[in-house]
């Protein structure tokens, strides 16, 4: 089974960093084949939404509120999954969730499978 882990949250001050890292374990890449790379957030004020992804071809997109400020990386043959987060606001506090779309090899990623981490708690206060 597929797991991901979150880590890097914490208590931060408005305008300072984190760096949010997940990793993936239980596949290898004779299994399957990392076709996306999501971060998502949930706050209490706007609900579940995505941050930012990185797709197999190393094209990134961000959210409006994370561009320019957050950055999404990966180190695939390692199962890495960073989201490196500068000056941070109070509104973004919230807990931050890893997402992998996985496919088996040799699909194009026709039919990925969606794995979700169990979230990492953000807090940004003034």
């Amino acid at each position: 089974q597929v797991r991901l882990v979150e880590s890097g949250g914490g208590s931060v001050q408005a305008g300072e960093s984190l760096r949010l890292t997940c990793e993936a374990s239980a596949y290898t890449k004779r299994t399957y084949f990392s076709c996306t790379g999501t971060w998502f957030r949930q706050t209490p004020g706007k609900g579940l939404e995505e941050v930012a992804a990185i797709y197999s071809d190393g094209r990134t997109t961000y959210s409006d509120f994370a561009s320019g400020r957050f950055t999404i990386s990966t180190v695939d043959h390692e199962h890495l999954l960073f989201l490196q987060m500068d000056n941070l606001r109070l509104e973004d506090s919230g807990m931050y969730f890893c997402v992998k779309d996985l496919a088996p090899p040799d699909t194009d990623c026709r039919a990925p499978t969606r794995y979700w981490g169990v979230g990492t708690q953000v807090t940004v206060s003034s």
